[in-house]
């Protein structure tokens, strides 16, 4: 479900043509990081995180934020050690705050599997801030959090 409720309350000078693109934009984008992490792996992320002094995220079981560089060195560590990553949003709400500028809200589902074959499904909710740069819409910042993880099970692929 991808949610921009008309209804919304305006807190930005947005036309709703602007806030619809906003919206589209974004929702394409987000979709498209899900799809390089599906083809490329997890440091496929790198591209869709904005690599600045503002950039902060909290991952699931931290309680503080941590930097780009702190990120970047997680996934570089972590990335040999999956054979998939399938993430899939089952909701997905995105509010336009301003042209550049926008926050998301929502639940997915993120299907992992090692290079042993043991594959874990986590339900997770992800909040974030996006912002445009010159080269496309970028993670500023956010969290995620686990709402539920089953236990893992072998493939046998």
């Amino acid at each position: 479900m991808i949610s921009c409720s008309p209804d919304r309350v305006r807190t930005t000078d947005l036309t709703e043509k602007q806030g619809d693109e906003i919206v589209d934009g974004v929702q394409q984008t987000l979709y498209d990081y899900f799809g390089a992490i599906e083809r490329a792996g997890l440091t496929a992320e790198f591209a869709y995180l904005d690599n600045s002094p503002e950039f902060f995220w909290v991952p699931p079981g931290y309680s503080e934020a941590i930097s780009y560089d702190s990120v970047e060195a997680i996934l570089k560590q972590s990335a040999p050690r999956y054979r998939s990553v399938v993430n899939t949003w089952n909701t997905l709400r995105i509010i336009p705050l301003h042209q550049t500028l926008a926050t998301y809200t929502g639940q997915l589902t993120s299907v992992m599997t090692d290079t042993s074959g043991v594959s874990n499904t986590i339900e997770l909710v992800e909040t974030g801030v996006v912002i445009k740069r010159k080269d496309g819409w970028k993670l500023l910042c956010g969290q995620t959090a686990v709402m539920t993880n089953t236990q893992p099970k072998e493939t046998g692929q």
